[in-house]
């Protein structure tokens, strides 16, 4: 079954609807099945958390490289530049992932601002 399979208006909302249910549901009662009989250092826990780690910082590292809406009008160094900062936030300030993503914001928007 496709996304033009249905030729009604409702057909492309259901697709999306379980096609967004299967892709993160089924993971999501599964690890509620499984929270409580693995091991927080099973190596299959561990295996899990850098393959997560890995999409998030992949996607990170697109919107830098390759990024897409208003994102696209700032300069390569400005986007490095605000993820790097954002990076020592975190590193300086405890930890918080919290401060790392408003101190970057912040050293984006300000570069966005003073270019314009």
């Amino acid at each position: 079954m496709t996304f033009d399979a249905v030729e009604s208006w409702w057909w492309p909302f259901l697709f999306i609807l379980i096609g967004g249910w299967l892709a993160t549901d089924a993971w999501r009662f599964l690890g509620v099945y499984l929270g409580d009989r693995i091991s927080e250092d099973s190596d299959l826990l561990v295996l899990v958390r850098a393959l997560a780690t890995a999409l998030v910082a992949a996607v990170i590292g697109n919107l830098i490289v390759f990024p897409s809406g208003a994102l696209a009008d700032t300069t390569l160094a400005l986007r490095v530049g605000a993820a790097a900062c954002g990076f020592l936030a975190y590193l300086c300030l405890r930890r918080k992932i919290l401060v790392g993503i408003i101190a970057a914001e912040v050293v984006l928007l300000a570069g966005m601002w003073l270019s314009h």
